[in-house]
C-alpha cells in the first residue's frame, strides 16, 4: 500500500546547512495508478489542509503536507548565495525518481515575503503528490531511511467542516484616510520622486466559524480557473501574474500592470478594454513593468522576445493589460530561483525607482504586507519552477481573513477612481471567502 511519512521529526536549518541535512534524507517519487490514490486523489483537498501546502496552476499542481526540511533565509533574497543552496539541498539528498519529468522528486514550495530582506522559509514538504498537464499523478515521500508510513488515502480526508455563515468586513484604514494617501502619492510623484508606486489596502473578515483553507481554494479555482492557486498554510489566494517559469533555458514572465471592470456585457466589456488599451496612463504604467522585467531577464538570456503592445487578460471581474515575455537562458546555471531573486519586486507591485518606492512604502502604507505581493511557487532538483506574483491574496488565520489588494499611482491618478480600483480587485478573494 503506497504509504505517507508521519514519524519523521521536522528539520529547521538555515539554507547553507540544507546540503549537510539533506544528506540524510531520501526521496522517492513513484507513479500513482488510477484509482483512490491516484486519479481520485483530490489535490485541492491535499493541500488545502491547514498545515499543507499546495500549486495549482491549470491542470498542474503539487500539494505537499508534512515538513521533511524547512530551510531558514535569515536575510531573505538579499543573500546572493541562497539560489545555489537550495538547489545544493535538493540535490544532496539520495533520490530514486521512477516518473522523471518537471516537479517530480524533492520540491521546495514556499511564499516569500514582499520585503526581500526579510527572514523567510521554504519547505520540503515530507509528501508530495504531483499532476502534470496530461493528468498523470505521482508521489513523492522525503524522510530518513526506514521511517514509517500511513496510508496515502488519508491525506485527500477533510475534517467535518461547517461554514460560517455569519461575516463582518473591517477596513482597518477609513476610505477618506487611504484616498487623502493617494493624494499625498500623486504629489510626491508629479515632484519627481517616483514614476510609480504600488499603494495596498487591507480588509478583514471576521467568520462566526473558524474559515477552512480548502474551502476557499475550491472556490477560487472554480471562479478563477486561468489563475494560479496556492496556499501556504495560512497564506492563501489565486493570482493571475506570473512572476517567472523556467523550464530548462526556457523562461516565460506575464507581466501585469493597467486595470478595468468588467460588465459581462461582451459589447461593453469590448468597449472598456479598448479604452484600457487606449489609456496613456495605463498604458505607461504598465510599460515601466515590462521594461524592468526584460531589462533584468536580458542580462542572463541568449534571446528574449518582449510584445512591442501588451494584450489584454480577462478574468472573471476584471480586465488587465498584460505582456507576454518568453526566452532562453544563456545557460543551465541560472535557477528559477535565482530569476525570483533578480525580479522581485517588480514595478507592478512596489513602484519605480524600486528601492525608494519601498522604503516610501514601509513608510506611509501603515501594515505590514507578509507575503502579499511576494513570490510564491515551487522549484525541483533541476532548477526548473514556476513563481507567481502573491496579489488577489488573504491571510486566514481560524475566524479571521486578511484581504489584500494594491494600485498602481502615477502622476494623473484619481483617489476616488484607485479606490474603486482596490475595491474591484478584493472582490475576487471576497466572492471565495464570503458565503452569505
Amino acid at each position: 500500500m503506497t504509504q505517507t511519512i508521519v514519524t519523521s521529526t521536522p528539520l529547521v536549518v538555515t539554507a547553507h546547512r540544507g546540503p549537510e541535512a539533506a544528506a540524510g534524507l531520501v526521496a522517492r517519487t513513484v507513479a500513482l495508478p488510477d484509482g483512490p490514490e491516484g486519479d481520485n486523489l483530490d489535490l485541492l483537498a491535499v493541500g488545502g489542509a491547514v498545515d499543507a501546502l499546495l500549486w495549482q496552476r491549470e491542470a498542474f499542481a503539487l500539494a505537499g503536507r508534512g515538513v521533511a526540511l524547512r530551510l531558514v533565509l535569515p536575510c531573505g533574497l538579499d543573500d546572493p548565495s541562497v539560489a545555489a543552496s537550495v538547489l545544493a539541498t535538493l540535490q544532496a539528498m539520495a533520490t530514486v525518481d521512477e516518473v522523471g519529468r518537471p516537479g517530480c522528486g524533492p520540491v521546495v514550495l514556499a511564499a516569500l515575503p514582499f520585503d526581500r530582506g526579510a527572514p523567510a522559509a521554504l519547505t520540503i514538504p515530507a509528501v508530495t503528490v504531483g499532476r502534470d498537464l496530461t493528468g498523470r499523478r505521482w508521489l513523492t515521500t522525503v524522510g530518513p531511511p526506514g521511517a514509517v508510513f500511513e496510508p496515502l488515502v488519508t491525506l485527500g480526508a477533510l475534517p467535518e467542516y461547517t461554514p460560517p455563515d455569519s461575516f463582518s468586513l473591517v477596513s482597518p484604514r477609513p476610505h477618506t484616510e487611504w484616498s487623502a494617501l493617494v493624494g499625498a502619492t500623486v504629489a510626491e510623484v508629479r515632484a519627481g520622486r517616483f514614476d510609480k508606486v504600488v499603494l495596498a489596502r487591507e480588509v478583514t473578515v471576521v467568520g462566526n466559524r473558524p474559515f477552512l483553507p480548502a474551502d476557499i481554494l475550491r472556490r477560487l479555482h472554480a471562479l478563477y480557473p486561468s489563475c494560479m492557486v496556492f496556499s501556504t498554510g495560512s497564506f492563501l489566494g489565486a493570482s493571475p501574474e506570473l512572476l517567472i517559469s523556467r523550464q530548462g533555458r526556457r523562461v516565460r514572465s506575464h507581466p501585469l500592470a493597467g486595470t478595468v471592470a468588467r460588465s459581462g456585457d461582451p459589447n461593453a466589456d469590448a468597449a472598456l478594454t479598448g479604452l484600457l488599451l487606449g489609456s496613456a496612463k495605463e498604458r505607461e504604467e504598465h510599460r515601466l513593468v515590462v521594461d524592468e522585467v526584460a531589462a533584468a531577464l536580458r542580462s542572463v538570456c541568449r534571446a528574449l522576445d518582449v510584445p512591442e503592445a501588451p494584450s489584454i487578460v480577462a478574468l472573471r471581474n476584471v480586465s488587465h493589460l498584460g505582456t507576454l515575455i518568453e526566452g532562453e537562458l544563456e545557460g543551465d546555471n541560472v535557477t528559477a530561483l535565482d530569476l525570483v531573486a533578480r525580479l522581485h519586486p517588480t514595478p507592478a507591485v512596489a513602484g519605480t525607482p524600486t528601492a525608494a518606492a519601498v522604503a516610501y512604502l514601509r513608510a506611509v502604507e501603515g501594515f505590514d504586507r507578509g507575503c502579499y505581493a511576494g513570490p510564491v511557487g515551487w522549484m525541483d532538483s533541476r532548477g526548473d519552477g514556476e513563481w507567481a506574483v502573491a496579489v488577489r491574496s488573504a491571510e486566514v488565520r481560524g475566524d479571521t481573513a486578511r484581504l489584500f489588494a494594491g494600485v498602481g499611482i502615477v502622476g494623473d491618478s484619481d483617489p476616488e477612481a484607485e479606490l474603486a480600483e482596490t475595491q474591484l480587485k478584493l472582490q475576487a478573494l471576497l466572492a471565495a471567502v464570503v458565503r452569505p
